[in-house]
């Protein structure tokens, strides 16, 4: 996906198109999680499809629940789906900020010979 080491830096166009697909992959990833945030709030916890939403939404969002839950199986859930939402924040971090990354490195690596003019 990236360039390497011995190729030039990617245009700029292509760096954009390479931004906009990794905050559509991004986009994605979150939305996964925040169905399956919401699939278990409803159907685990027992909540409502508008409480399951917003619980699922503040918890991948690192805000905390919002509803107190009753049952064994929702606290195990919610406790399993914290974890899930802090991984799901480390590799949406890591898929959105990798082509600004990559760019910066690469261009730190270059020689003044690589350097088009």
């Amino acid at each position: 996906m990236f360039e390497q080491k011995h190729q030039n830096v990617a245009s700029v166009s292509v760096f954009v198109k390479r931004l906009a697909l990794c905050f559509g992959l991004a986009l994605f990833l979150i939305l996964v999680a925040l169905f399956i945030g919401i699939a278990g709030y409803h159907w685990i916890a027992g909540l409502t499809w508008i409480d399951s939403l917003l619980n699922a939404s503040m918890i991948l969002g690192g805000m905390g629940p919002v509803n107190q839950l009753t049952s064994t199986g929702g606290k195990v859930f919610a406790s399993v789906y914290a974890l899930f939402s802090g991984l799901v924040f480390i590799a949406v971090m890591g898929v959105v900020f990798s082509p600004v990354l990559h760019r910066m490195l690469h261009k730190f690596h270059m020689d003044d010979k690589d350097f088009q003019k």
